[in-house]
């Protein structure tokens, strides 16, 4: 008998999702049907591909071999599948976005009425990551990446760049007073990062040229919840433009030392893996974005 591709998704949503249970919900199936599919599978192949616990699943050796030839499998059928809709100008099919989550709260998700309007048949899944995912571990199409790229083996589309500011609400300045001065700032609440480190360097230049490094009153490991933190007066903060836009017009954040702030911008490119045609699905969202946000998007 050969191995279908009911029971090739099957094994590899077990896998990613780390139970039958949940791989099960993510099929859409019931966790039986899941447990026969792998049962299956395991049977054609004659070999075990999972050691099963109470407490956990984990690959074994052949396991792990063979899930780099299912991922191959299904990719092929998926981009087969999107070609083919591509034929007919109508992308269609899954297509999972992953991005940090100030900018799929600001940029992404305010274009998704419009996207799914054009082209109602692919299915978006959303995700957000502030950190650094892998697209092949994490199943995912296409990621938003904020900085300088790292990875040679991705494919980078840019999508422009964003200039950072100091802002602060002001309730916060009514209370403590606004910084004139570089110097002023250590008297200040500052809200920074937990990590990386180099997220906290401010576009202010010191007297030796170098940048101000701050030490966090208050870290937070995502933007958005330093942008929260600062609408609600708790200190200054260094934020990036595509996320502060509105706030600033509605008076909420208040930019501070503007007359000292370098001209800093963080660039913003949609990434994916060079060695994979891309899809009508990928290709759809990005033209989709570029279009709508303009050539200069994320200027306030």
């Amino acid at each position: 008998m050969k191995t279908t591709l009911d029971e090739l998704q099957a094994f590899i949503a077990v896998v990613d999702t780390g139970s039958l249970t949940a791989a099960a919900e993510a099929l859409g199936q019931t966790v039986s049907a899941t447990s026969r599919s792998l049962g299956r599978l395991e049977e054609k192949l004659r070999t075990t591909l999972l050691h099963r616990t109470t407490r956990r699943l984990q690959l074994t050796e052949e396991g792990a071999a063979f899930l780099q030839r299912a991922r191959a499998i299904v990719a092929a059928v998926d981009e087969a599948e999107s070609h083919m809709a591509h034929r007919r100008e109508r992308p269609a099919g899954r297509l999972r976005v992953d991005a940090a989550s100030p900018f799929m709260l600001h940029v992404i998700v305010p274009q998704v009425a419009g996207y799914r309007a054009r082209h109602p048949e692919v299915e978006l899944q959303l995700s957000s990551n502030d950190g650094i995912i892998d697209l092949i571990e994490r199943r995912t199409d296409v990621a938003i990446r904020i900085g300088p790229l790292r990875d040679s083996t991705l494919h980078a589309r840019p999508l422009g760049s964003s200039r950072m500011r100091l802002l602060a609400s002001p309730d916060y300045l009514a209370r403590r007073g606004q910084p004139k001065t570089m110097a002023a700032l250590s008297q200040h609440a500052l809200l920074g990062f937990t990590q990386p480190e180099v997220l906290n360097d401010w576009p202010l230049r010191r007297a030796d040229g170098g940048l101000l490094h701050i030490t966090p009153t208050i870290a937070a490991s995502s933007g958005e919840t330093l942008r929260q933190l600062a609408l609600a007066g708790n200190g200054i903060a260094r934020l990036s433009d595509f996320m502060i836009g509105a706030d600033l017009a509605a008076g909420r954040l208040v930019e501070l030392l503007a007359k000292d702030t370098l001209d800093i911008r963080e660039s913003i490119n949609a990434v994916y893996y060079r060695n994979t045609a891309v899809s009508a699905r990928i290709t759809s969202f990005l033209d989709h974005l570029v279009e709508q946000l303009g050539p200069s998007p994320f200027s306030s």
